[in-house]
């Protein structure tokens, strides 16, 4: 665990030190579960929002995409249930005045002891040649005791967050005696929920008429356009609508970097199906969500499905893709089918049909729909923790020669090349240099450097992810030949300058992940 938060520790200082995230208004100490985006974290997640968006609109005839308001009207919420419904059991600390989620201590409990049964699986594939970690898990007297324990836990929290049993959690957090995490005391206040919305006003005039929400979710813009997008679009069912926009929820509890904060961006999909063929389109994108993940090189081990043991009310199955962070495996992608809650209570409460005509059955019906959510602020912490790499130089057989690098896809990093001259004194070697800059640029974002010594700017390319270096040399003026720098293996070539646009270009394109 020490190892794991340091990990995060050096994550974080890394995401300040070379301009991917800095702490929202630090001049004034900085606003609590805030963040900014800096020069190299603005690109990258402008480029994990346009993966995503190829992906799932550019590569599906049947999906388009909008961009809602984020200011609704109030009735909105009211249909949704956030009004009544959108809340978190929040528990005190007496003796550390600190507060927590009740469910999240339970569910790092769970963690806990899985780190228990990861334990001894680890301990005996050491000790056995032919391992079998699944007969090993349904047969070891001390994992099955762990795993009956989680289970026990699990269907109690499940049943407790179903039933909106506050009593419950806390006899729960009592029972298995669980500690703040921070000072380890167990003097505990009642479980309370706490509603999420940030509310304002609309004009000047104060009171219920004029009182509006800062949307904690994207879906709701997209289930209130359902008939004008199906009918401007004239889309068949099946169908989806894509968003990508900022959420806002007035988290008390909100910790580990930009896992969680009070403003977020998500990137969602509804797509909307039959009646009846819901749980089909709901494996079927189950799979495809995995896939993309996977098309960037994250390994099986980093990635899981976790079924959700208690449902929201709106939905009658769910679950989420979980990676594992620095801080254990998290929630970084929902998929839910939501049966046809939302177009439904929208259909009830403004009085409007929200209805699909199917042409095929000659009826109409009210669509399910089967929703992907993920955060992307989650995806951007997903893909920074597990590029970030501090290892030897590639080559060297010095220990202590190390280098920090970003080993981001390099569809997705923030800057695709950059062009290094050798000498920053010499004129010819400089004017050289910023002309194959202005001739990238054209094709893909790049940077021009010469601030420094080649090593030092070697690495500071490595620690921002730029796959590729150009180095302009004094040979680059009679040969008109450049040298490329692989920023994974340190192997150079030395090329044409006529032809770095095309080998980068290829090597970058996003064509590459999405097949």
């Amino acid at each position: 665990m020490s190892q794991q938060s340091d990990q995060f520790k050096r994550l974080v200082a890394h995401c300040k030190e070379y301009g991917f995230i800095y702490q929202s208004s630090e001049v004034y100490d900085g606003l609590a579960a805030v963040y900014d985006y800096g020069p190299y974290g603005a690109e990258l997640k402008n480029n994990i929002k346009r993966y995503w968006w190829r992906a799932m609109v550019d590569m599906h005839e049947n999906i388009v995409g909008i961009d809602a308001a984020i200011f609704m009207h109030p009735k909105t919420w009211k249909a949704s249930g956030h009004v009544d419904a959108f809340n978190d059991p929040l528990i005190d600390n007496k003796d550390s005045k600190r507060r927590y989620r009740a469910d999240v201590l339970i569910e790092d409990h769970i963690a806990k002891i899985e780190g228990k049964i990861n334990k001894e699986v680890t301990k005996a594939k050491k000790r056995f040649d032919n391992f079998d970690e699944k007969m090993f898990r349904e047969t070891n007297g001390r994992v099955k005791g762990y795993q009956e324990k989680i289970n026990a836990i699990t269907e109690r929290l499940a049943t407790a967050m179903t039933n909106n049993d506050m009593e419950e959690l806390k006899a729960i957090i009592v029972d298995l005696d669980i500690a703040d995490p921070d000072t380890g005391s167990r003097n505990w206040t009642d479980v309370r929920q706490f509603n999420l919305m940030f509310s304002t006003q609309l004009g000047n005039i104060a009171g219920t008429e004029g009182k509006l929400y800062l949307r904690p979710e994207t879906a709701q813009g997209i289930f209130v356009n359902f008939l004008n997008v199906q009918k401007s679009t004239r889309q068949k069912i099946p169908f989806g609508i894509a968003q990508i926009g900022k959420a806002f929820r007035n988290e008390i509890v909100a910790r580990q970097f930009i896992f969680r904060m009070r403003e977020f961006e998500q990137m969602e999909m509804q797509f909307f199906v039959r009646p009846g063929e819901e749980m089909k389109w709901y494996e079927y994108w189950k799979e495809v969500r995995m896939k993309w993940h996977k098309a960037l090189g994250t390994p099986d081990e980093k990635l899981r499905y976790h079924d959700h043991e208690a449902l929201a009310h709106y939905a009658n199955a769910a679950l989420d893709i979980e990676f594992e962070f620095p801080f254990g495996f998290k929630e970084l992608e929902g998929i839910h089918s939501r049966t046809d809650f939302d177009l439904a209570s929208h259909s009830e409460l403004s009085g409007k049909k929200m209805q699909y005509f199917d042409p095929e059955l000659n009826e109409n019906y009210v669509p399910y729909v089967i929703e992907t959510s993920i955060g992307v602020d989650r995806m951007f912490l997903a893909t920074m923790s597990q590029a970030l790499v501090n290892e030897v130089v590639p080559g060297s057989d010095d220990p202590n020669n190390k280098r920090d690098v970003l080993k981001i896809p390099p569809a997705l990093a923030p800057v695709k090349c950059a062009i290094l001259p050798l000498k920053r004194n010499e004129e010819a070697i400089v004017n050289k240099a910023k002309d194959i800059f202005n001739q990238l640029k054209l094709s893909f974002h790049c940077q021009y450097d010469d601030t420094g010594s080649i090593g030092k700017l070697y690495r500071r390319q490595d620690a921002i992810g730029t796959p590729f270096c150009i180095t302009v040399d004094f040979e680059s003026l009679e040969d008109n030949m450049v040298t490329i720098r692989d920023r994974d293996t340190l192997k150079q070539e030395r090329v044409s300058i006529e032809k770095v646009a095309e080998i980068v270009g290829k090597k970058v394109d996003m064509k590459h992940i999405l097949a």
